[in-house]
């Protein structure tokens, strides 16, 4: 069998059809077929139960996925480990960005890489964390930028930045007064949050459960974007939190409604996360260097009790 083989047999696994997991390796659907057939005359069993719709894996097919995974991440490490000691920085590289910290931190090291490094081709997707936690599993992402810690045993995380939740209040409210706010003061049924699914939505609730801040169990209302929840709390709808890096582009007039908490302030981590087989760390090494040098003057916060992503019931 080949690695080839392997990846085809993968390509199947995870799609359950035959002709799109032909499409996405680039040949033939008779031509993957007869190759997967191949290996399952070699080894004289069956790899897929072609009579279910869609195509399952059989058991000992399910085991021989999980040892070809390995395989094809160790002969790719072969690849790696050469443009390592060629000290090659370069190659197609996919990063997954989650949707609030996006369109503030991407801005900011973008051009920088590109110059630093011309010959990384980046391929960048706006994901969530679960679809950023499943693509770097499957190896359809070499490393992802989210808020942590996520606990994932296959993943790694290098803490790139703490930033701190910033509580916007329109001037008609009763904390409007208050030049710094504690997290006693929230009260999590006149919040406007984000989306279910964004995982600095999740903050907030976790934010407020911890403190007894609300019950959690209502709000008024939900957008898909921190634009619209600022335009929502000057309706007079709520108030809202904003990360900090949003912050620093809003205009003058919004930034007076701007309240910081008192210390230590609360905050989300923000770490570059990539699979322990540390394939292409010398790409994943050359993005953490160069988001460190922009970030270094805008985050300065150390006092921080950091706030978990996760989603707790």
């Amino acid at each position: 069998m080949t690695i080839t083989q392997l990846q085809y047999v993968l390509a199947v696994a995870e799609h359950k059809n035959f002709t799109l997991a032909a499409e996405k390796c680039f040949v033939t659907q008779p031509t993957l077929s007869m190759q997967i057939q191949k290996i399952e005359e070699e080894l004289s069993i069956q790899i897929f139960d072609r009579t279910k719709k869609p195509i399952q894996l059989t058991d000992i097919g399910q085991k021989i996925v999980n040892q070809a995974k390995n395989i094809v991440i160790e002969a790719d490490r072969i690849k790696d480990i050469v443009e390592q000691q060629k000290g090659f920085i370069g190659g197609e590289f996919r990063l997954g960005i989650i949707p609030t910290i996006m369109p503030t931190l991407l801005p900011m090291f973008l051009s920088n890489f590109i110059k630093k490094y011309p010959k990384v081709k980046l391929i960048i997707e706006e994901l969530n964390t679960d679809e950023i936690i499943t693509k770097l599993k499957n190896g359809h992402l070499d490393a992802a930028i989210a808020s942590t810690p996520l606990m994932e045993e296959k993943l790694k995380e290098i803490v790139l930045y703490f930033e701190p939740f910033v509580a916007y209040i329109p001037d008609n409210h009763r904390m409007a007064q208050k030049e710094e706010i504690q997290i006693s003061d929230l009260n999590i049924e006149e919040i406007l949050l984000l989306q279910d699914g964004h995982c600095f939505r999740d903050g907030i609730l976790n934010l407020c459960k911890s403190n007894g801040a609300g019950s959690g169990n209502s709000f008024q209302l939900e957008s898909g974007s921190f634009e619209t929840l600022i335009k929502l709390a000057d309706e007079g709808l709520g108030t809202t939190l904003l990360p900090y890096l949003h912050t620093l582009d809003l205009n003058e007039k919004d930034k007076g409604k701007l309240h910081h908490f008192v210390e230590p302030k609360p905050a989300r981590e923000v770490s570059l996360i990539f699979p322990k087989t540390e394939l292409k760390i010398q790409i994943i090494d050359a993005l953490r260097s160069t988001i460190a040098g922009v970030v270094k003057g805008a985050i300065v916060f150390q006092n921080v009790q950091i706030v978990s992503p996760l989603h707790k019931k």
